[in-house]
């Protein structure tokens, strides 16, 4: 299991028209990317400008099959002007 997560810091004003470009590129890596298992969007009212991705994928590879698709990069494209920052970390699950 090879987990990503990601945390963007909005543009302000831009939150409304970011969430449902990440919306769609969550429903369409769970719809097509037969390695992605679960991504979550996550948002806190408190804090209106920041995204918080929970991602897992069968591996790295999946995770890099991902980044190289169609719909994530046609995503990346639109959304970067609305990104004020952001951080991704990536994990390996640690088995006993």
């Amino acid at each position: 299991m090879f987990v990503v997560t990601v945390s963007f810091d909005i543009l302000e004003g831009r939150e409304a028209a970011f969430l449902p470009l990440m919306r769609q590129n969550a429903q369409t890596s769970l719809a097509l990317e037969p390695g992605c298992l679960r991504f979550d969007v996550c948002t806190d009212d408190s804090r209106p400008s920041e995204v918080f991705l929970y991602e897992v994928y069968e591996d790295a590879t999946a995770f890099d099959a991902h980044l190289k698709s169609p719909h994530f990069k046609a995503f990346d494209v639109q959304t970067a002007p609305m990104i004020a920052s952001k951080v991704v970390k990536t994990y390996a699950q640690v088995t006993p």
